[in-house]
């Protein structure tokens, strides 16, 4: 199953399902009206009866035309995004850095930076050098903890692709100011399609994706997950041990590579057979300097 978001911030954001080449609202699916988080779909109990229900009464609804271009993201209001970091070799080296040894290297980011597909990318003042980041995105289906590497599989719902942005010039500085370089506002694009794991048969099907960053239309770096440090099974492990994970938790598994971006540059995540978000590049916005937060400075510690 393909699930989007469809409307804007202003017509609020309904859900649409695709269901043997057609998609629909979800609203308008009996027993569905009141439905507005994607993540109560993707339970494999609520999933199957879910696709069920389609299978009963699609020919009596309206197919609809969602425009993934324009979709508002897939993450549920409040929902945590968990980042791998370094999980790819050529970023480890791109950045001049090892890559971690017994996990990945992690941070988690507020939901405020988030975006839709197509919106604008700003450029904060705080930064001279930001990168734009491709990865593919797991969404957490079931709420869990301590999950086994063998079993990670039926705790994720879906995945989905990501484009996460770096104010590189800030980790460069100093490695701990990580969440604070990838917290400005509209830093983070998930979506613009959910695709549930039961589309892919198995693990081999997962790991042979393609993830691309694509700026001004030439890929800068592509790879797929089977080329990851920590596979997407250490990765639900990882970032479950210890801690609970609520269904529409986002787990960003690391890119092959980032793109230096400048205002006017358009830029893209794309993840074969899942979904492209495209953005492009603007410098900020001028505020008053009483208004102006203080730019980045390095305490050395």
């Amino acid at each position: 199953m393909r699930i989007t978001r469809t409307g804007t911030s202003a017509t609020g954001h309904g859900i649409a399902v695709h269901h043997r080449d057609r998609w629909f609202n979800l609203s308008d699916v009996p027993g569905y009206a009141d439905t507005t988080r994607i993540s109560d779909l993707l339970g494999e109990t609520h999933r199957r009866e879910l696709t069920g229900v389609l299978e009963r009464h699609a020919a009596a609804l309206t197919p609809v035309r969602p425009d993934p271009g324009l979709a508002p993201t897939v993450v549920d209001p409040g929902a945590d995004i968990w980042g791998a970091g370094l999980n790819y070799r050529r970023h480890s080296q791109d950045l001049q850095s090892e890559q971690p040894r017994s996990g990945p290297g992690s941070y988690l980011r507020p939901a405020g930076c988030l975006i839709g597909n197509g919106d604008h990318i700003d450029l904060p003042s705080q930064s001279r050098r930001v990168t734009a980041e491709a990865e593919l995105g797991l969404v957490i289906g079931t709420t869990c903890k301590n999950v086994e590497r063998a079993e990670w599989r039926s705790v994720v719902g879906g995945v989905t692709a990501v484009l996460d942005m770096t104010a590189e010039d800030v980790i460069r500085e100093n490695p701990r100011h990580i969440p604070w370089a990838k917290g400005f506002d509209t830093f983070c694009s998930v979506g613009p399609v959910l695709v549930t794991l039961d589309e892919f048969g198995d693990d081999d099907d997962l790991t042979a994706l393609r993830i691309a960053t694509v700026r001004n239309g030439e890929t800068i770096a592509a790879a797929t997950p089977a080329d990851m440090k920590f596979g997407l099974d250490r990765l639900v492990e990882y970032f479950s041990a210890g801690r609970t994970l609520e269904a529409g938790t986002v787990i960003c598994t690391g890119t092959p590579g980032a793109a230096v971006i400048h205002a006017g540059d358009t830029v893209q995540a794309v993840v074969q057979d899942v979904g492209t978000l495209t953005h492009p590049v603007r410098q900020q916005a001028a505020v008053r300097h009483e208004e102006r937060p203080p730019a980045f400075r390095s305490e050395g510690g």
